[in-house]
C-alpha cells in the first residue's frame, strides 16, 4: 500500500471520530477549562478541528515557523460555534484530501520543518511528522477534548471502544 493511499484512509477515520466528538462540545462555554494550566475549552475545540489541515501545509510548505523573525506570529483560527468547529474540520479534511492525492509517496520521504523563532524545532520526513504531528497529535488533543466533555456533562462519544454513554457502536 501506498503511503498517501495509508494517510487518506487515515484522514477518513480520524475525522469521523473527531467530528463525532466535535458534535458534542457544548457552545457559550469558550473559556472554561478544567485547571488554571489547561487550555481553554473553546480553544482546544478549535485545535482539534483544525489539526488536520495541517496536513495541507505539510505536503506543501517546505516548514512552519510559528514566529519568523520579522513577520508574523501564526494565528490560530477564530472558532466559536461547533457549526465553525465542523466548517473547519471538514475544510481542513478536503484540503488534506486534496493535498495527499496530489503528492507522491517520494515526496512524502522529503524532510519538513517546525520552526520557531527561525529555530528548528523539530525536522523529519513529511511522512513521520503527518503521523505524528497530526494523527497522534490529534488523538491526544481529541481524547483531552473527552475528557473537558465529561467535565461538562456533555455525552462522550465511544471512539475506540463503547463509552459509558455509547455502550455501542
Amino acid at each position: 500500500m501506498k503511503l498517501t493511499e495509508l494517510f487518506l484512509s487515515e484522514l477518513e477515520r480520524v475525522a469521523d471520530a473527531t467530528r463525532r466528538t466535535l458534535e458534542r462540545v457544548p457552545e457559550g462555554k469558550d473559556d472554561w477549562k478544567p485547571h488554571e494550566k489547561s487550555m481553554p475549552l473553546g480553544y482546544l475545540a478549535t485545535l482539534v478541528a483544525t489539526m488536520p489541515g495541517w496536513i495541507t501545509m505539510m505536503v506543501n510548505q517546505e516548514g512552519l515557523d510559528l514566529r519568523p523573525p520579522g513577520g508574523a506570529p501564526y494565528k490560530q483560527p477564530e472558532l466559536r460555534t461547533r457549526r465553525e468547529w465542523l466548517e473547519g474540520l471538514e475544510t481542513g479534511v478536503a484540503r488534506a484530501r486534496e493535498a495527499l492525492e496530489g503528492t507522491t509517496d517520494e515526496h512524502l520521504m522529503t524532510t519538513w520543518k517546525f520552526m520557531v523563532a527561525g529555530k528548528v524545532v523539530s525536522e523529519a520526513p513529511r511522512h513521520v511528522m503527518i503521523r505524528d504531528a497530526v494523527f497522534s497529535h490529534l488523538a491526544h488533543h481529541r481524547g483531552q477534548l473527552t475528557v473537558y466533555l465529561r467535565l461538562n456533562d456533555a455525552k462522550v462519544p465511544a471512539l475506540y471502544g463503547p463509552s459509558a454513554d455509547e455502550g455501542q457502536f
